[in-house]
């Protein structure tokens, strides 16, 4: 007995959560396999927020994660390597890891300025590693996979596409810009786009939406984040197509220079603009107004204009804020808003016509 209890505790000693019953453990990893099939679109911190609450719930999620960023880390490993932009991947994938506190801090390590090392100066540790097993693969996607197997997410983290998109906006007063970099600073946006046009979505992407329970698309910059992935023909189509609770997750704040002073119906005007407007079936946006506001910072709530009636997209309201900082939102109250709004759902609708532009 003494020697089988020593070979139980061999054999899990490798699991950060081997300090609860081996029967919770089990149950738990059951439960979740039983879980909604969640695909959430987007990119930036708001969607790594989403996760975090969404892991909880369900095993059977994937993160379809743009590759537009051309700035900071990303930025520098895109010139430099050819690689696609992996900061958003790495936050994505730190969010869904099991381990999720101490991997995130590793993950997110940051090697600080170095004469001895400037190769590495400025690079976050987890951009370093999904860049790495994209060179032993060979290939840009299966080095993401690696990376999942490696860190052992909760479900998947997968590019919207297997190369890097480039970013153009137009301006309201006729000025082209490109670079998603630039764009998130600017203010009057009225259209972006990407290049190339014809860029192919992921397979597993494109899968995963055609089998979804769920699709949430944001929260996340709305023009830099969002849109970017929303454009891809594929991902389009396959939201056109699919047969899921399609949700647009509004911001609870507005975001200095894309969309600053920016109302709820500019949000959802801006979807329309780019024709994905109508991939909406429900906006989920925040109620509670009593939130702390942190001292000092220039952005400000999403003022709620929208209309609420059984029109599409219908607006659905709940308390998805951080009760202690009210431009974020918490990761627990979200998801269980999303679940009751999967729950309640009525019967299935007829499956949008396949539109061209």
């Amino acid at each position: 007995l003494y020697g089988l209890w020593r070979l139980l505790n061999a054999l899990l000693e490798p699991f950060p959560a081997r300090r609860e019953p081996l029967v919770e453990l089990v149950y738990q990893k059951r439960s979740l396999a039983r879980g909604p099939r969640v695909v959430a679109i987007g990119g930036g911190t708001g969607q790594s927020t989403l996760l975090r609450g969404l892991k909880e719930l369900s095993s059977n999620i994937t993160a379809v994660v743009t590759v537009a960023d051309d700035g900071g880390s990303s930025g520098k490993l895109r010139q430099e390597l050819g690689v696609p932009p992996v900061g958003d991947i790495r936050n994505c994938i730190a969010a869904l890891a099991d381990a999720e506190p101490a991997m995130g801090s590793l993950m997110q390590y940051r090697f600080p300025a170095s004469e001895a090392e400037p190769g590495v100066a400025g690079h976050a540790l987890g951009n370093l590693l999904i860049a790495a097993m994209a060179d032993i693969t060979g290939d840009f996607e299966e080095g993401v996979r690696g990376a999942n197997r490696v860190l052992a997410v909760r479900g998947q983290v997968v590019p919207v596409a297997g190369e890097a998109l480039n970013l153009s906006a137009e301006l309201a007063d006729g000025t082209t810009l490109q670079g998603q970099s630039r764009i998130g600073r600017s203010r009057g946006i009225r259209r972006v786009w990407l290049s190339p046009a014809s860029i192919e979505a992921s397979h597993e992407a494109v899968e995963a939406i055609g089998s979804a329970d769920l699709i949430v698309l944001g929260p996340g910059s709305l023009y830099t984040s969002l849109l970017p992935s929303l454009l891809v023909p594929g991902i389009r189509a396959a939201l056109e197509q699919a047969s899921g609770l399609r949700v647009y997750v509004a911001n609870v704040a507005t975001q200095l220079g894309e969309t600053e002073g920016y109302t709820l119906s500019e949000h959802v005007a801006a979807l329309s603009a780019h024709d994905v407007g109508h991939l909406v079936d429900v906006v989920l946006a925040n109620d509670d107004t009593t939130a702390r506001v942190p001292s000092g910072y220039p952005a400000e709530p999403v003022r709620i204009d929208l209309p609420s009636n059984d029109a599409r997209p219908r607006l659905e309201m709940a308390a998805v804020v951080d009760p202690d900082n009210a431009h974020r939102h918490d990761p627990q109250r979200l998801t269980q808003a999303l679940l009751r709004l999967l729950d309640e759902r009525p019967t299935a609708r007829p499956v949008s016509p396949v539109r061209t532009a």
